[in-house]
């Protein structure tokens, strides 16, 4: 009793019956995949040169064959009926195949769109670096700036040097 108990979900609601017979099983992914198989082979020209292949056969066997040995007493009905029989199987299976294919897509978009957000936010933080770089870059003096400062503390400093001899006790003229 206990064990029932902890199997009961309140999120979901209770089996009011229960079926006599029990449903059978099957893999879904499993058949799926079979599916997809198919509707891959039904879309190969080998296929088609089989049923071809089929057709012509069952067609001159049924029509050239003595009459005991047909299999077909009304010629080409039993192949209509095989046809359609293949048909009927063939077009749920290849939507099958569609609909796990367009799940897939839809995945694989999603995941595009992500990788494309996720590359958005990049650009935009790179660009915002950049310009906060270009921003910093200004504010900061270049070599060329630097090579004129210096060269104008040198001629500065030259000068000064200039003056000094002028002051000198030697380079005054006697007098």
């Amino acid at each position: 009793m206990s064990e029932s108990r902890a199997r009961v979900r309140l999120d979901q609601p209770r089996e009011t019956s229960r079926s006599l017979v029990r449903r059978p099983t099957y893999d879904s992914d499993a058949f799926g995949i079979f599916a997809e198989q198919f509707a891959r082979f039904m879309g190969t020209a080998q296929f088609l040169m089989y049923m071809t292949l089929f057709v012509i056969v069952w067609m001159l066997w049924n029509t050239l064959a003595p009459v005991e040995l047909r299999f077909d007493r009304f010629p080409f009905i039993f192949l209509t009926l095989m046809l359609s029989l293949q048909a009927s199987y063939a077009a749920p299976l290849i939507l099958l195949a569609q609909n796990r294919q367009e799940i897939r897509d839809k995945v694989i978009g999603e995941q595009d769109r992500q990788a494309n957000a996720r590359a958005h936010a990049d650009m935009e933080f790179l660009a915002r670096e950049v310009a906060s770089l270009r921003m910093a870059v200004g504010e900061v003096a270049t070599r060329d700036f630097l090579r004129s400062e210096l060269r104008g503390l040198l001629n500065d400093i030259e000068d000064l040097g200039q003056g000094d001899e002028d002051d000198s006790p030697d380079a005054r003229p006697p007098g």
